[in-house]
């Protein structure tokens, strides 16, 4: 079969040689290397008209940078970790987020604008319309620009699930195909997040979203079994501990699938001798089917063995492995046969997530689980933590379907990034997921403030989850004892007369995201110059709980000074957080 776009190409190529003949001026040139250029590039793949962003513009003349808001700090857990909430255009604090965490981060939740053109998109400071030609090219611009920098935050291991409805499904699967790879592709969920279907539909009732789910590297990724089973797949055994039904493994008995025994020493040759009564078991390699050891069936042990025909075969497990099973009373002794039993009292997520409540095991209880990924009781949940009968924010993503999604990963002290926060429902589904199995996961969360929502909503929420009282002063819970900090992005321009120092007003919140920590010049020390490392050494006996200490690289430690500081976790301040920028400006740091 012809490529007919090749030959096309081909010949556009050709004839653009005959322009150079043509044409040697260098302008020319430049023009005709440039439209090569074009033709020349992408053979396969999503095709859009690049767009510029208001931040774009800003940042060539200006150095994004964060502000802490000290006022909006909540410290309710001290000593523990921070998570952050920043308030500004995400672009900008992505550009930030990848000096600090570059490869660290292991889950990405993000719930992006679904480009609808019912004034859910905001491009440019503009709202995108339906029929605004190029409502499919900002979109991509704008994702594509996003998504980039999310795969380098993203660890080796991370993952990033992405919401989206019908409107952009297709171009996102293909943009993100293009930016992680066709191979790190892992699933798209249909969720239903509407189950009685949109009543305004002409011909199909839509009752769900899609949620899709991409690896950084899909060979270094693994989900974990996070859906309890019915009570109704499982059984108590002997011992009290649920099993399910069906399905047990045969590990020793009739077998026509393991190989017959040609070594009588193998490991995985040997009949099984059990005594029921007295909870004994022994293993032997006898000699032949018909030569069973008489003296341990008179004392009342039964013989199990794996054959086919009149001929031994191989047992599933090695000596061993069979043993070690017995000890922790994981074999079912039944009939002729030896089952392994099955202990998972869960299963795998499946593509097609549906709300469902039924009894199900959990730690060997039977209790009421549920599977809620409804919008409208999303908005119930906001409701009830602002304390109104009046919607808070709309479509809000469901706290519950927010946990089912980070409970994948098996790691339970790992770093969530939301950059499009929205209400703020993955910082509740963090706490609460760490509060339900004791884990340590920290979150950061990024929300512009159109409408007041970043300090109005996402805040408010968060703070009250965590302080477990209403901005009303009303109680919504105990609260889960959390910390955060509150940052907004700013920017110093390049031009400024006193570059360095100006950037140095903003390496605190640089190290604080990065380390998770509060500068407090108490537990959390920061040190600038030779002057403050002095004063330190100095009232060293004065402090009583130092946890680390940062030091400008610009500081030069005395051998007395870095015997005593290296003590505690000593770190030198990285020239990653704003050096490229100062070189860029022709001030070194």
């Amino acid at each position: 079969m012809s490529n007919l776009s090749k030959i096309r190409r081909d010949k556009m190529i050709e004839f653009l040689e005959t322009l150079k003949e043509q044409h040697s001026d260098d302008e020319s040139l430049i023009a005709i290397n440039q439209i090569e250029k074009e033709l020349v590039s992408k053979r396969y793949g999503l095709v859009w008209e690049e767009h510029e962003e208001a931040v774009d513009v800003m940042m060539r003349d200006n150095i994004p940078v964060f502000t802490e808001v000290k006022e909006r700090e909540i410290c309710m857990a001290p000593g523990g970790k921070y998570n952050f909430l920043i308030e500004g255009d995400n672009l900008h604090s992505l550009k930030l987020l990848e000096k600090t965490h570059k490869g660290k981060i292991t889950v990405i939740y993000i719930d992006p604008p679904y480009n609808t053109g019912k004034k859910d998109f905001v491009y440019d400071d503009m709202m995108v319309a339906l029929d605004d030609g190029f409502r499919h090219s900002k979109w991509l611009s704008f994702m594509n620009d996003r998504l980039l920098l999310a795969k380098s935050l993203l660890a080796n291991n991370g993952i990033i699930f992405i919401s989206i409805d019908d409107n952009e499904q297709a171009t996102l699967k293909l943009l993100c195909d293009s930016i992680f790879g066709e191979e790190n592709f892992i699933s798209m969920l249909s969720v239903e997040n509407n189950p009685k279907g949109r009543k305004n539909s002409s011909f199909v009732s839509v009752s769900n979203e899609y949620c899709l789910l991409y690896a950084k590297n899909k060979n270094s990724a693994y989900f974990i079994e996070n859906i309890p089973k019915p009570s109704s797949d499982l059984t108590l055994d002997e011992n009290g501990v649920y099993v399910h039904n069906s399905g047990k493994r045969v590990l020793v008995g009739e077998n026509s699938f393991n190989k017959k025994v040609e070594n009588k020493n193998s490991d995985k040759h040997y009949s099984v001798y059990f005594n029921e009564k007295i909870q004994d078991m022994l293993l032997i390699k006898d000699e032949g089917i018909d030569k069973p050891h008489e003296e341990l069936l008179k004392k009342g042990y039964r013989r199990y063995y794996s054959y086919c025909g009149n001929n031994f075969v191989e047992n599933t497990y090695s000596m061993s492995k069979f043993e070690e099973l017995f000890s922790k009373d994981a074999l079912d002794f039944k009939d002729n046969k030896i089952y392994e039993k099955n202990f998972s009292t869960t299963i795998r997520i499946k593509s097609l997530v549906t709300n469902r409540k039924y009894e199900a095991i959990i730690n060997n209880k039977k209790v009421e689980y549920q599977i809620d990924v409804k919008t409208t009781s999303a908005g119930s949940e906001l409701k009830c933590i602002f304390n109104t009968s009046k919607p808070i924010f709309s479509n809000p993503k469901n706290v519950s379907y927010i946990k089912l999604l980070i409970s994948l990963l098996e790691d339970k002290d790992i770093t969530v990034l939301d950059f499009f926060a929205g209400s703020g429902t993955t910082a509740q589904a963090v706490l609460e997921l760490n509060e339900e199995d004791g884990g340590q996961r920290k979150f950061i969360l990024c929300t512009n403030n159109e409408n007041n929502i970043c300090e109005e909503i996402t805040y408010q929420r968060i703070k009250t989850v965590i302080t477990g009282k209403r901005q009303d002063g009303s109680e919504y819970s105990e609260g889960i004892p959390a910390n955060l900090k509150y940052y907004h992005t700013d920017f110093v321009p390049k031009s400024e007369e006193y570059l360095a120092d100006s950037l140095l007003n903003h390496v605190t919140e640089m190290i604080q995201l990065e380390h998770g920590v509060r500068i407090d010049d108490d537990s959390y020390i920061m040190i600038v110059s030779d002057d403050e490392a002095d004063e330190l050494e100095k009232k060293w006996n004065e402090y009583t709980d130092i946890k680390a200490i940062y030091v400008s690289q610009d500081v030069l430690l005395t051998a007395s000074q870095e015997a005593l500081f290296g003590r505690v976790d000593t770190y030198i301040i990285p020239d990653y957080y704003f050096n490229f920028e100062l070189r860029e400006a022709g001030e070194l740091w």
